[in-house]
């Protein structure tokens, strides 16, 4: 008994000692190796290249980044990822900055990646992007990543707003209504996908014929005829969404061919894989780059 009671006291000893000792440390009270531990970030991020640092100062503003809390904790991948994400991949995709932003966030949605979202969407807040246009890039997402993913981001982007005195609910952007919707998504496809539509709709099995006029009245009738973003850009988006997801490969070959149709050439899908390859990874890119060099092969 007595011994039980001694190893009891000698554990609660520990964990008291190990919790004075955290909160000495949160403090500022704790031993050298910890102050050591602190400095260390620091000495670390001057491994940022210059154009890395001028980056990240235009997207987040001019903060001190040994205190970002990632390069604090994981100093040497915070300075792999910003000297990536921030100067090689742009020395080799020539978007503009707005562009550049949505596009990820498009990504980062259907990944998905909420806390890089909420991350991103502040400095595309800061950079002047409208609220209109990252609202867009959300609710389009939803008939193609799902709605159990985009509720999530919805609700993330909304409190973001809030915290930046944008009054919600934003202007409507809708432009077609429960008769309409149909018939303006199927003249968006044609748009996008030529004749091609057609003889796809008039293909499906009987049972299946439903799902075709989902596609034509919720996906594209309810989604890429909204105001706030161009059709263009939708369909780019589009592009984004299916590749960050991974597995629809059929899926991203169709939206090659309906970006090439509506004038996103090789060049500009190519810069667009480019930027999103640190948030989607090598296999989605590579997958996405063959099936642009299929369709619209390099000359």
């Amino acid at each position: 008994m007595r011994k039980k009671i001694a190893n009891h006291s000698r554990r609660k000893f520990i964990k008291d000692s190990l919790a004075i000792a955290g909160g000495l440390s949160v403090l500022g009270f704790g031993a050298q190796s910890f102050a050591k531990t602190l400095k260390q970030p620091k000495e670390q991020m001057m491994n940022l290249t210059k154009n890395a640092q001028q980056t990240f100062e235009t997207l987040f503003g001019k903060v001190d980044i040994s205190q970002v809390s990632l390069a604090k904790t994981d100093p040497e991948f915070f300075s792999n990822y910003a000297n990536f994400a921030f100067d090689e991949v742009l020395q080799h995709s020539d978007l503009k900055l707005e562009e550049r932003l949505l596009i990820i966030l498009a990504s980062l949605v259907a990944i998905p990646a909420l806390s890089e979202y909420k991350t991103i969407a502040q400095a595309a807040l800061k950079n002047n992007v409208s609220p209109v246009m990252i609202k867009e890039i959300v609710y389009q997402a939803t008939p193609y990543v799902g709605m159990g993913k985009t509720i999530d981001f919805i609700n993330a982007t909304n409190e973001i707003f809030r915290a930046n005195k944008i009054a919600l609910p934003l202007q409507p952007q809708a432009t077609t209504n429960r008769q309409n919707r149909r018939d303006r998504g199927l003249a968006t496809q044609r748009e996008l996908f030529g004749e091609a539509i057609d003889k796809s709709n008039a293909a499906a099995p009987a049972d299946m014929k439903h799902i075709r006029e989902f596609l034509s009245a919720n996906c594209f009738g309810d989604y890429y005829t909204r105001t706030g973003l161009d059709l263009k850009f939708r369909e780019l988006l589009t592009f984004v969404y299916i590749l960050s997801m991974g597995g629809a490969d059929t899926q991203v070959k169709a939206h090659v061919a309906g970006n090439l149709r509506i004038g996103n050439d090789r060049a500009r899908l190519i810069a667009v894989v480019t930027a999103l390859v640190p948030y989607i990874g090598y296999p989605r890119s590579l997958n996405a780059l063959s099936i642009i060099d299929e369709l619209a092969p390099y000359s």
